[in-house]
């Protein structure tokens, strides 16, 4: 089974140059699921169902979120629809759906999203909440993919770990920055710190400079405005056996960018 992983889609730059990787690489066709964190996608905070709705043209077969999630007074609403999930380690009830139970073209796949607590808003462990899920989604599929919406790279190696063996994939996300430790823990979990983002590679996270810097600079608040100059897809592509849940590989995807998705010239 091969599933594409897209870091997270920043404001309409984002939501771009997504569109061209899937007609351009020809996404849909190359792999059995997609998976696309969406908590940036609607102007860099939040998602609103007219966002959504574009979104689902592309046939993503789910979203993940994070700690934007309820940025837009329509968040609830956009909760219902059954493929995206909020992180599952958010206080008993909160509307939507922690985790989920997908149809791909090879078979079943569960996908989980947690948020990490270490400079982060207070939420559940993530760790045990994993652990009161884990029964439910392993008797619905052997594939399981995390997505870990985390700030320290220290507790996402920590959770990575904890869950080799369990879980398919463990994927971070949240600090829009890729890191290069694509790799295949000693019991079978593929794993990566952070994926990255989709949008503008020219800015900083993916927002215009000047009002980020001068935040640092003044400690005062400034409202943070999408960047659309040479925006890029950041993703990460894994393969699974699904008879056993486990990863044989993970490699970066980047577009544009030489990457996995591309023939040398």
């Amino acid at each position: 089974m091969k599933i594409l992983f897209i870091g997270d889609i920043v404001g309409r730059a984002g939501r771009g140059i997504l569109k061209d990787a899937f007609r351009y690489l020809n996404l849909r066709s190359k792999y059995d699921f997609i998976i696309a964190n969406a908590e940036n996608a609607a102007g860099g905070f939040g998602i609103t169902n007219k966002v959504l709705d574009e979104l689902l043209q592309l046939q993503i077969d789910c979203f993940t979120m994070g700690n934007h999630t309820f940025d837009k007074k329509e968040a609830e609403q956009v909760l219902l629809n059954d493929r995206v999930i909020r992180p599952a380690n958010l206080p008993p009830g909160v509307v939507g759906a922690g985790y989920g139970i997908f149809n791909s073209r090879s078979g079943k796949v569960a996908v989980v999203n947690l948020l990490g607590r270490i400079f982060m808003q207070p939420v559940d462990c993530p760790f045990r909440s994993f652990d009161s899920l884990y029964n439910l989604m392993k008797r619905e599929s052997n594939v399981i993919i995390v997505d870990f919406h985390a700030e320290a790279t220290s507790e996402k190696n920590a959770l990575g770990y904890y869950l080799d063996g369990r879980a398919s994939a463990v994927i971070g996300t949240h600090t829009h920055v890729p890191t290069d430790d694509c790799k295949i823990l000693p019991n079978k979990t593929a794993y990566v710190t952070d994926v990255g983002m989709t949008g503008s590679s020219a800015g900083i996270i993916g927002f215009k400079k000047d009002s980020i810097i001068q935040k640092f600079l003044t400690c005062i608040p400034k409202k943070f405005e999408v960047d659309f100059e040479e925006p890029q897809l950041q993703a990460v592509a894994v393969e699974i056996d699904e008879a056993t849940g486990m990863a044989r590989s993970i490699e970066r995807v980047f577009y544009p960018g030489k990457n996995c998705c591309e023939k040398e010239s």
